[in-house]
C-alpha cells in the first residue's frame, strides 16, 4: 500500500439525500489526482469507502450516521429459506464471468432497468459509472438460455469482493429475483477464491431500498470505526 504521497480527502457540497428525503447529505471524496491503486482501495473499502466510477467516497453527513458500510463473512454465510428458494428457481441460469471489461450490449439492459426501477431515462455514462481505469472489475453475466438478463459489476480486492451495481431485465430478471441471486453468487464465488468478505454496500435501516442487506447473515457493519454484527431487521 503506497502512501508515499499524502492522501487528501475533500468534503462535497451539501445536497438532498437520495435515500432519506428529509435529510441533507454530503460525501467525503478522495482527491481525484491521487494515484489510486488496488491496495489503497482495499484499505479504503475496509475503512468504509465505496466507489462510483473513479471517485472513491464515503458519507460525511454532519448530523446523520444512518449509512453503515457492511460486509458479509462468506465462510459463515448460510442462505435462509427464501434465499434457498431463489437459488433453486435460478438453477438453470448460465453464469459467465467477463474479465475483459464493459460491453456495449450492457447499455440497453441498464437503460431498461433504470426506466422500470428508478423512473430514469438517462443511461449515458454507465460505463464511466461502473468502471475505473485503476480498478480490477469483473462483470458477472446471467443468461437464461442465450439471453442476457442480468449483469453484476464487482470489484475484486485482496480481502474480498465489492458489489458495485447489479442491473437486469425488469420483467425476466425481476421475476427471478436476480438481485438476490447475484449477491449469493458473489458470496459463493468469493468463498471459492479463498476471500473473506463480500462488501454489499451501505445499509440504511430506515430506507426500504437499502435495508435488505441484513437478510444476508452473518453481516457486519462499520460503526464508529469498529466492525460489529448487524442483526436481521
Amino acid at each position: 500500500m503506497d502512501f508515499s504521497k499524502p492522501l487528501k480527502i475533500y468534503p462535497t457540497a451539501m445536497h438532498a439525500c437520495a435515500y432519506l428525503p428529509s435529510k441533507i447529505a454530503r460525501n467525503a471524496v478522495i482527491d481525484p489526482d491521487f494515484a489510486m491503486d488496488m491496495s489503497v482501495y482495499d484499505y479504503l473499502i475496509k475503512s468504509g469507502f465505496r466507489r462510483s466510477g473513479s471517485q472513491v467516497y464515503r458519507p460525511y453527513c454532519q448530523d446523520c450516521k444512518s449509512c453503515v458500510t457492511t460486509r458479509i463473512e462468506v465462510n459463515q454465510f448460510k442462505p435462509d429459506r427464501s434465499q434457498r428458494r431463489n437459488i433453486k428457481m435460478n438453477h438453470d441460469l448460465r453464469v459467465v464471468l467477463n474479465e475483459e471489461g464493459f460491453k456495449p450490449e450492457y447499455v440497453g439492459l441498464y437503460a431498461d432497468y433504470l426506466r422500470n426501477r428508478h423512473q430514469d431515462t438517462d443511461a449515458e455514462g454507465v460505463q464511466d459509472f461502473l468502471t475505473a481505469h485503476w480498478c480490477d472489475t469483473l462483470f458477472v453475466e446471467f443468461y437464461a438460455a442465450e439471453e442476457l438478463i442480468g449483469v453484476a459489476a464487482v470489484d475484486r480486492l485482496q480481502s474480498g469482493l465489492s458489489a458495485v451495481y447489479t442491473f437486469f431485465d425488469p420483467e425476466k430478471g425481476g421475476k427471478r429475483g436476480i438481485g438476490v441471486f447475484a449477491l449469493i453468487w458473489q458470496i459463493e464465488y468469493a468463498k471459492s477464491q479463498g476471500l473473506e468478505y463480500v462488501y454489499p454496500g451501505y445499509w440504511i435501516k430506515d430506507c426500504g431500498k437499502m435495508n435488505y442487506k441484513t437478510r444476508y447473515q452473518p453481516l457486519e457493519g462499520l460503526v464508529e470505526g469498529v466492525w460489529k454484527p448487524l442483526e436481521r431487521q
